[in-house]
């Protein structure tokens, strides 16, 4: 199988490669990851997937470019992005407004097939309900330090599952990867996975 180049930096995406035991590089794609004023949450994640593929071909400026995955995952409440906390405070204020409810999680995942100059680009909407948290939970959390880094402000699966009361959709695209769907992405776009060959 060929290398797939992962336009991102996540450990977690790193892991779920690693699982599914595909070949991969790593070169995260550094954009500005401001989001868009009155853009839908989910075409918000699908622009930044596409966004970050597109960056590494920019880089790359090859003529036969390899297989590229770029993903983005967004939390909303209300329809408003839930980015990554720029602070402490920020972070608190974040989980101050999910606690006690349900919320959207999607992760759009883009991948660029070199051979066919392809791009398939998918999310997938799931939903959390957070228990309601007292004051002394939520500083426990923050003093984790997890919120550092994620969208939302925590890590479903870290500490933070001990707050998670349900979940509809997919657990691995809450992580940051829905494998079913790259799955599908996969097999649909060419890609010999998922097959046994007898030569």
């Amino acid at each position: 199988m060929d290398p797939i180049i992962l336009a991102s930096g996540s450990l977690r995406r790193q892991e779920y490669f690693r699982l599914l035991n595909l070949p991969y590089n790593i070169m995260p794609a550094r954009i500005d990851e401001d989001y868009e004023e009155g853009v839908p949450p989910q075409k918000l994640a699908e622009n930044m997937a596409v966004r970050k593929v597109n960056k590494i071909l920019d880089l790359l400026k090859s003529k036969s470019p390899p297989w590229i995955c770029g993903a983005d995952t967004v939390v909303a409440v209300d329809g408003k992005i839930f980015g990554k906390p720029n602070d402490r405070e920020d972070a608190h204020r974040m989980l101050s407004k999910i606690h006690g409810r349900s919320h959207e999680v999607i992760t759009a995942v883009a991948l660029f097939n070199g051979k066919g100059r392809t791009m398939d680009c998918r999310s997938v909407v799931s939903i959390v309900t957070f228990a309601r948290l007292t004051e002394p939970e939520v500083e426990w959390y923050l003093n984790t330090g997890e919120w550092q880094g994620v969208a939302g402000g925590y890590k479903i699966q870290g500490l933070a599952g001990c707050y998670i009361s349900n979940i509809k959709g997919s657990y691995s695209s809450i992580v940051g990867l829905p494998i079913r769907e790259f799955y599908v992405m996969l097999r649909e776009n060419g890609y010999p996975y998922g097959e046994s060959r007898i030569f």
